[in-house]
């Protein structure tokens, strides 16, 4: 944790509320980041303690003022959080989206949830929480067609419009690996703690091309790992880079069938050590790749929606 000691009179907090994760931020008028807090009181710690008294704790540790304004994105919003935010339904301008942030009511701040977004076809039904937020950080070109993929454990690829979020897909790339290692034949393989695949290693690379050769049909290939391991003596690591690699290339194959026909670029929303590993896949996908750090971006979404809430001035619409 970081408490700093504000050098200017801060204007907003804005918090990234995430399971198991809180941020917060305090930031002026201008919108500096003036002081930072991290803390391991997520949604899962806020259930039985209670968001206010976290929230107000955290704040008060930061000498933030008692009546100024806090914005909210991530599963705080959820249905099992503070206040369920309502999914604002795609197609839908980014801008549109942040202005719609809920206000939790019997506070003594306002308090706000950026809402999350939902796609509502038959045939294609899916929702995003928190990511729409650093969708709004990325500083995207207000006209034309960008892909952009948010990668983690429920990677999301979102196509945008003119600005606007026309749709979005969600591959559960993270979960599928952790399932897969822990559940599944390949845990024989992988071992009880598989290591963190690092960019560069040439079994990543060798099944990644693999997956983006297959078009992303990754299930006819998940038993080759095991068998692998029987008939070629693949070590444990090894393996792990495997299915990472499959996995991936099988996510970035499929996404870009679905969305990315004609795109010769994407916009990577990412961190560490996943971002290098994401940056490597799309590269032998053929996809220049402009990366723009997760962790930046939430803090600027949350900003930009600090402003088209009327919390701090600039571009943002009041409420």
């Amino acid at each position: 944790m970081n408490p700093g000691s504000p050098s200017k009179a801060p204007s907003v907090a804005a918090v990234d509320w995430g399971t198991t994760r809180l941020r917060v931020w305090l930031v002026d008028e201008a919108g500096k980041i003036l002081a930072e807090r991290r803390g391991d009181d997520g949604l899962i710690t806020a259930q039985a303690t209670g968001f206010s008294t976290i929230l107000e704790g955290h704040l008060a540790a930061m000498g933030a003022p008692e009546a100024m304004p806090v914005i909210i994105c991530g599963m705080a919003g959820s249905r099992q959080g503070w206040l369920e935010a309502p999914y604002v339904t795609v197609p839908a301008p980014i801008g549109a989206i942040l202005a719609g942030a809920a206000r939790i009511p019997g506070q003594r701040r306002d308090i706000r949830i950026v809402p999350g977004l939902a796609q509502r076809q038959a045939d294609a039904p899916d929702v995003m929480r928190g990511e729409e937020t650093q969708l709004a950080g990325a500083d995207l070109p207000a006209k034309g067609r960008h892909l952009v993929c948010m990668p983690g454990t429920h990677s999301k690829w979102v196509l945008v419009e003119d600005g606007a979020v026309a749709g979005f897909g969600t591959w559960p790339t993270g979960e599928l690996f952790s399932v897969l290692a822990a559940h599944s034949i390949l845990r024989h393989s992988l071992g009880e703690q598989p290591k963190p695949v690092a960019s560069g290693n040439a079994f990543f690379r060798r099944w990644c091309e693999q997956a983006l050769a297959d078009g992303g049909d990754v299930t006819s290939r998940l038993f080759s790992i095991r068998a692998a391991g029987l008939l070629q003596d693949l070590k444990p690591d090894d393996a792990a880079a495997c299915l990472s690699g499959l996995l991936i290339g099988g996510e970035i194959a499929s996404a870009s069938h679905r969305y990315g026909k004609g795109a010769a670029s994407v916009v990577l929303i990412a961190s560490g050590a996943l971002g290098a590993l994401y940056t490597e896949a799309l590269g032998l996908a053929g996809l220049a790749v402009r990366t723009v750090d997760a962790d930046e971006a939430v803090r600027a979404g949350l900003i930009e929606a600090a402003r088209e809430n009327g919390m701090i001035a600039g571009s943002g619409v009041a409420a």
